[in-house]
């Protein structure tokens, strides 16, 4: 049985998101590494955040248990391509936390570590 991929990009989870969430080596842009993370967060895979998190900036847990998420909706992309070394991603992530329906909207920075897109932080509004 074939798995859409949690990000919303219509395709399947082992051709989209799969293989980042296996090793994240294969985030080619910020946007792919991003939609990886989403992904991380439907389903429970904590250690993916972790990892790409930036040391500089990731805190000592991370995880959103208790957290439904429902929907991603990229914005916007600035830079982040495979020859950059910084990138953005502007996005809105629908989620549910108990009987409550919300919205979160980041502009989330990234930048290139040891060849790697690492997310380094973002700012909510």
């Amino acid at each position: 049985m074939t798995l859409l991929c949690p990000c919303g990009s219509g395709r399947n989870l082992d051709q989209c998101c799969g293989p980042i969430l296996d090793d994240p080596r294969h985030a080619e842009t910020a946007e792919a590494l991003m939609r990886s993370r989403y992904t991380a967060n439907t389903l429970g895979r904590w250690n993916h955040l972790w990892a790409t998190w930036h040391p500089r900036t990731r805190p000592d847990v991370v995880d959103s248990q208790g957290v439904e998420w429902t929907g991603l909706q990229i914005l916007a992309t600035k830079d982040g391509q495979p020859g950059d070394i910084t990138g953005m991603v502007e996005f809105r992530a629908s989620y549910r936390a108990g009987k409550r329906h919300n919205v979160l909207h980041e502009v989330s920075r990234f930048q290139r570590r040891a060849g790697r897109w690492m997310y380094v932080d973002g700012d909510v509004d």
